[in-house]
């Protein structure tokens, strides 16, 4: 902890200040997190790497994050982000879903902000939904001048490709 209490620090010397320090602590130990909260300028992340409502509770309750980035992968499904980001706002603290984890869980993580009057951002990774994405599913949410919007319809508005489960590298368990 020492040392990510040194990183902090210095992020902030020189007038520089980061808009967030995420993943301030040791992983799986919120407790970690809260002194480097109290110390920082920047506000800080509970990262996607927490994954269970209980870790989210605890840092929410310790004052430890400013807000929490989830992965509704991570967490256990959609049902199971909905609480921690009902949880996060009944902390008055936003949520930010995480988007690394595929094509669905980012069409899953937009419709959970567009739900979640506490959602901060939606973090995308423009290599991915310029790259792999589009390979794997007949839509992705639409992207435009920062905002980003859900398709209109039943469901997440999306379905893999079917070409997709024809792939050699691809392996199908029922």
């Amino acid at each position: 902890m020492e040392s990510a209490l040194g990183h902090a620090h210095r992020t902030g010397a020189g007038g520089i200040r980061a808009d967030v320090v995420r993943r301030p602590g040791a992983h799986g130990q919120p407790g970690c997190a809260q002194p480097i909260q109290a110390r920082r300028a920047s506000p800080t992340c509970a990262s996607e790497t927490v994954a269970t409502r209980w870790a989210f509770r605890e840092m929410f309750e310790r004052h430890a994050t400013s807000y929490a980035m989830l992965d509704i992968a991570w967490v256990g499904g959609i049902s199971e982000a909905r609480k921690i980001a009902a949880m996060a706002e009944a902390h008055h603290l936003p949520f930010a879903p995480h988007d690394c984890t595929g094509p669905v869980t980012l069409m899953a993580s937009v419709h959970l902000c567009m739900h979640g009057p506490n959602a901060l951002i939606q973090e995308t990774v423009r290599a991915f939904n310029a790259g792999w994405y589009p390979r794997l599913v007949t839509n992705l949410p639409r992207i435009e001048e920062g905002f980003v919007y859900a398709p209109e319809g039943a469901g997440l508005g999306l379905a893999l490709l079917p070409e997709v489960l024809k792939r050699e590298d691809v392996t199908v368990r029922s």
